[in-house]
């Protein structure tokens, strides 16, 4: 039975992680330090000797910048796709966790409440957001079936994926922490389905990764 395996990478620090301020789909580069993590994360997979087929990333500045640093290791060329951006936050992109339930409140207590249909003033609804990060994932898997594969995208966006790989409800309490630069394993087995290998390793980043909230 072929088994299609993807690790999953969330970009570097940027500016905005360290003010806890959400990101959603605003372009924000990678700060230093996030340079940093991104180029830590790549030797490591050199150091491993891990072997893949392919590389995925989000279009997104921040996720581009930190698949650049594996391109530029490996002459490999990334496959972008929009697909895996970040849940976009709607009115409530640009605001830090501190002001977000001052400035918006209705908004911001519908997000924690994880409202499945509110798309927060102009954003995506936690159901779109589960569509698109289904959909997606299933196009990688049919496309790479049985290959190992790389793909770099967002906190958000990564806790999708965990959830469709561990079938935890939308509407459940996150529990899976995706620090900066991590490295979180899924894989596929056909008539099986998603399953979490390993989540949340950052042994390569040497105590540099940002944990808490992913924004």
């Amino acid at each position: 039975m072929s088994t299609t395996k993807l690790c999953l990478i969330r970009h570097g620090e940027t500016t905005w992680n360290a003010e806890r301020r959400l990101q959603g789909h605003t372009d924000i580069p990678l700060n230093p330090k996030g340079i940093q993590q991104a180029r830590q994360m790549a030797q490591a997979i050199k150091n491993t000797k891990l072997s893949f087929d392919a590389l995925y990333t989000s279009d997104l500045k921040r996720a581009a910048d930190t698949a650049n640093a594996i391109v530029e290791l490996f002459g490999v060329e990334a496959r972008v796709d929009s697909a895996l951006r970040e849940r976009h936050f709607g009115a409530l992109q640009g605001l830090t966790i501190q002001d977000a339930p001052l400035l918006q409140p209705a908004i911001w207590q519908a997000h924690i409440a994880r409202d499945l249909e509110h798309e927060l003033a102009g954003g995506e609804s936690i159901e779109q957001f589960a569509i698109r990060v289904q959909t997606v994932l299933d196009k990688i898997q049919e496309q790479h079936s049985g290959q190992t594969i790389l793909l770099v995208s967002h906190g958000g966006t990564l806790d999708m994926v965990y959830r469709i790989a561990s079938k935890q409800a939308l509407s459940a309490e996150r529990v899976a922490s995706v620090p900066n630069a991590s490295f979180n394993w899924i894989s596929h087995q056909k008539g099986v389905g998603w399953s979490v290998e390993k989540w949340a390793d950052t042994r390569h980043l040497e105590g540099s990764a940002l944990e808490g909230v992913d924004l």
